[in-house]
């Protein structure tokens, strides 16, 4: 992965709850940054980084992921107290996304996605534990009539208590029922015999590897940051080989799912 300066703060995209911004990096290129110094921290952008590129290496379309180092000086040129405050506490190594110019938000009423990459897409969230990509956020975007997943940071839960690690690597995952893309997928269980055998532990490993070591120092649930990227690995490989209840849990929602479009009748005396 690239490594780049952050040049010029362009704009914040309000819609996110941690305040990304569109900033120019010192290679003429536009980014999405992802700020450290936001509400979710490092975590966040350990769970972007991880969970995009696993994305990528299943065959996944997302944006290039690179990192961005920040200037806390460039809080001088802006306005805002809380971008300048955010600028300041994010000086250092950050992460960003390749942002895509003329991009729209997904909306599940208007595009219906081809049925195995709907699939895919479902048992990825559900193998990373990714709680947000649902109808009333899809984190999705159109792209040249083709789909792209961003924010992965909300993925990993389990790793703001480290605790629940173990019982994590093994569980189903519930709120898989409420992902966007799940009345348009295909066998989730074929999705799985796919995908789940790319997850290797080399794999795994070099995934991990990439984390900066300053994102993961500082963990009270490790005495450094080598025991912290090891914890990652070995979570992402046993989940990988299973017991996978969360594909099975996966799939059962899916034929449960009403379909696409789909409005329940209006109860019996209901005012119209």
């Amino acid at each position: 992965m690239k490594t780049l300066a952050a040049t010029r703060y362009i704009t914040p995209l309000r819609e996110g709850g941690s305040l990304p911004a569109i900033v120019e990096a010192d290679d003429d290129g536009m980014y999405v940054l992802k700020f450290r110094g936001a509400g979710q921290g490092r975590k966040a952008l350990i769970a972007e980084l991880v969970g995009g590129e696993l994305a990528r290496a299943l065959g996944l379309p997302i944006p290039e992921i690179a990192f961005l180092t920040l200037d806390p000086d460039m809080a001088r040129t802006e306005p805002d107290p809380e971008i300048q405050h955010l600028i300041r506490e994010s000086a250092g190594l950050n992460l960003g996304l390749d942002y895509l110019p003329g991009s729209v938000n997904y909306d599940p009423l208007v595009d219906r996605p081809d049925a195995d990459l709907a699939a895919r897409i479902v048992w990825l969230d559900a193998f990373i534990q990714n709680v947000d990509r649902t109808a009333r956020n899809p984190n999705m975007l159109l792209w040249h009539r083709k789909l792209y997943l961003i924010d992965n940071g909300a993925a990993f839960y389990f790793h703001h208590d480290w605790s629940r690690a173990e019982a994590a690597a093994q569980a189903r995952f519930a709120p898989i029922k409420d992902h966007v893309l799940l009345p348009f997928a295909g066998d989730v269980m074929a999705a799985d015999a796919a995908l789940a055998p790319l997850v290797t532990p080399q794999l795994v490993e070099a995934i991990v590897g990439l984390v900066p070591d300053d994102w993961l120092d500082g963990d009270p649930a490790f005495d450094n940051a080598q025991d912290h990227r090891a914890a990652y690995s070995d979570y992402l490989a046993r989940r990988a080989a299973g017991p996978r209840g969360f594909a099975e849990q996966a799939e059962a929602a899916r034929r449960s799912a009403p379909p696409p479009g789909y409005a329940p009748p209006p109860r019996k005396g209901a005012r119209l």
